[in-house]
């Protein structure tokens, strides 16, 4: 059975009122659609307070099958991947449907045969190859948790990632391209290994052929592992509530918190979705710009393209390399219907001019898509212009981490797509905006907190470790609901604008970082007493990052202290949490109480002088015209 997306407002229309009428009965229907090794119980059970959710109680199902083998019969010769390298120059890589099935059945057999069992968690850390992918696939086969990491971030962000969920094994490759530059994986790991003690086998792909150094009796290579293994291995049987996968979201205190993805809802709302929001037909040609090391990679990159069965596009590079038409040259060459990416490279495409773009046809595109933060209006109407050629409707979608799947946004021409607005909800999602005490705001055009108060299949289930985190984060706020983290508005249409988050949180470029993260790291370096990081408007990446820098005495060469700040940053978490700027102060604008006005920090970081409010509470306030005159 397959899901038929909606075809009309009408039909988007009903099905909100039947996700809100009787919730149970309308997502019993959507996961008739998945194959499910045995049939669930009850379709739901929760309590926001604890919080204990489950979804299609009883339910055995393996994603693997609906990702790959139900498609065997009719569409094993249907092109399911494809991969497209870092130099234009390089052939492109298809697999097939039916190949794919192998190559992910070989590698979780590799697995096994190295000692992996359902339960165990295992870390990958690679380019965006397709190893990636069969490595990943591999892992939910055989029922073991992956906890892919970005191949961005540093030897010690891998370590507290491995530490923190007791990884048994690390899949990586000898090295990576990433535009005009090259990065050593393997010897990142090594590194990283020097501070773990649960590791047993690392796997290493031969990418690059760079012959890094091999430790005998626990690193082997990928190709030789492969040669001698069965191209079937059984897809284990999986409770519905059986974890998936981890992946680490920064928040707002230093450590990274994983977030726990399930089996059976997971599966049923990242189809539902997907199909849905991109209107998806069976000839599409679809890409998600996104690595699999963050969520919309593992949604809407691998797992939910298919499950439904079309043709999914894998990319290595960058947007900008060799030169601003990439994203174009490949859409053209591959012939992508469906494109979805960041308003992060939109506007660094558009800072490159019109030439590049207007080089390419693009008329085989039918659907645009936006992930990671709000697209601008100015973004918005390029990418409409000349992307889409005024032509594609285009989806801006809002979820995170931790719901999973897109819960607002536009369905693709059929409901309203409004610049810098997400849109209206999913059927099934059902949004609120919160005042200061916690009630409900009807009305429209109104602004309040976002939160969500009522379960949906792919929602995060607990924290890795630390259920009471869980709790806490999203839980606690207000209760029995939801909370997001982020501030919305409404129109008088009731489409939702995400306006940003109200915690100590930094969006950039689609990637959240925990301000205490980068201050931790900060504070390491000689001669720091302490640091405060805020995020303020940046024209390309949304956020920037703007840190406050108090040292035992004012640096004589500042830039040399920067540079020592921007290396201890990258060590310690990636390049990617670099601040943009960093500004040396004599003091922080504190409360009598010791408390950081980040407030007036974050004010002055927008350059919002004139709205800085009273100041003459704070334990020096002198400290903030200093701060004022020394800004960048």
């Amino acid at each position: 059975m397959s899901l038929e997306p909606f075809r009309s407002s009408d039909d988007y229309a009903a099905a909100y009122k039947a996700s809100v009428e009787n919730p149970e009965l309308f997502w019993a229907d959507i996961s008739s659609h998945l194959k499910w090794q045995k049939p669930w119980d009850k379709v739901l059970q929760w309590d926001f307070t604890k919080p204990d959710i489950n979804w299609f109680v009883g339910g055995k199902l393996n994603i693997t099958e609906n990702c790959l083998d139900r498609h065997l019969e009719s569409r094993g010769d249907h092109t399911a991947l494809i991969w497209e390298a870092n130099e234009p120059k390089e052939k492109a890589k298809k697999y097939t449907y039916r190949q794919l099935h192998a190559e992910v059945c070989k590698f979780a057999n590799v697995l096994k045969k190295n000692g992996i069992v359902k339960g165990d968690r295992v870390c990958l850390y690679m380019p965006m190859i397709p190893e990636l992918a069969i490595a990943t696939l591999a892992c939910a086969r055989i029922g073991a948790i992956h906890s892919v990491v970005f191949a961005g971030f540093s030897a010690q962000s891998v370590a507290d990632r491995i530490n923190d969920s007791n990884c048994k094994m690390v899949v990586t490759s000898d090295g990576l391209n990433r535009g005009a530059k090259q990065m050593s994986l393997k010897k990142l790991v090594d590194e990283a290994l020097e501070q773990t003690t649960s590791v047993e086998k690392v796997i290493v792909f031969n990418h690059l052929d760079w012959d890094p150094e091999m430790k005998s009796g626990r690193d082997l290579w990928w190709h030789k592992e492969m040669a001698d293994v069965s191209f079937w291995c059984p897809a284990e049987e999986m409770d519905s509530e059986d974890p998936l996968f981890i992946l680490y979201t920064s928040g707002s205190t230093g450590k990274p918190k994983g977030v726990v993805h399930t089996c059976g809802g997971y599966s049923v709302y990242a189809e539902y979705s997907f199909k849905n929001v991109f209107q998806v037909q069976k000839d599409d040609i679809y890409w998600c710009t996104a690595d699999i090391g963050w969520i919309t990679g593992h949604t809407y990159l691998l797992y939910a393209p298919l499950m439904s069965g079309i043709t999914t596009l894998m990319f290595e590079g960058v947007p900008t390399y060799p030169d601003a038409g990439r994203f174009w040259s490949v859409i053209d060459k591959h012939r992508v219907t469906l494109f979805y990416t960041a308003p992060t490279a939109i506007r660094a495409l558009m800072a490159c001019g019109l030439d590049h773009v207007l080089s390419y046809n693009l008329h085989t595109l039918r659907v645009l898509g936006t992930v990671g933060e709000p697209i601008n209006e100015e973004a918005w109407h390029w990418y409409n212009m000349h992307v889409g050629k005024e032509r594609c409707p285009i989806v801006d979608t809002w979820w995170q981490t931790e719901t999973g799947g897109i819960m607002i946004s536009a369905i693709a021409g059929l409901t309203p797509s409004k610049p810098s607005h997400a849109g209206l909800p999913l059927p099934g999602i059902q949004p609120v905006l919160l005042n200061g005490e916690g009630k409900e705001i009807e009305a429209n055009n109104e602004e309040g907190y976002l939160a969500i108060k009522f379960p949906w299949p792919s929602m995060i289930r607990t924290t890795w470790g630390d259920h009471e985190r869980c709790r806490l984060t999203y839980f606690s706020t207000y209760k029995n609901y939801y909370f997001t983290g982020d501030g919305a508005k409404r129109d008088e249409n009731g489409l939702y604008r995400i306006i940003g988050r109200v915690d100590d949180v930094i969006n950039v470029s689609g990637h959240r970082f925990g301000t205490a993260e980068i201050e931790n790291a900060i504070n390491q370096n000689k001669g720091v007493i302490e640091s405060a990081v805020v995020g303020y408007p940046h024209d390309i990446k949304g956020q920037g990052i703007y840190a406050f820098v108090i040292c035992d005495k004012l640096p004589e060469n500042q830039e040399h202290v920067r540079e020592e700040i921007y290396e201890t940053v990258s060590s310690q978490i990636g390049r990617i949490a670099k601040p943009d700027k960093i500004q040396f102060v004599s003091g922080l604008p504190k409360t009598r109480s010791g408390k950081i006005m980040r407030r007036i920090l974050r004010k002055v970081a927008e350059g919002e002088i004139s709205a800085l409010g009273d100041t003459s509470t704070l334990l020096d306030p002198t400290v903030v015209e200093e701060i004022i005159a020394g800004k960048l």
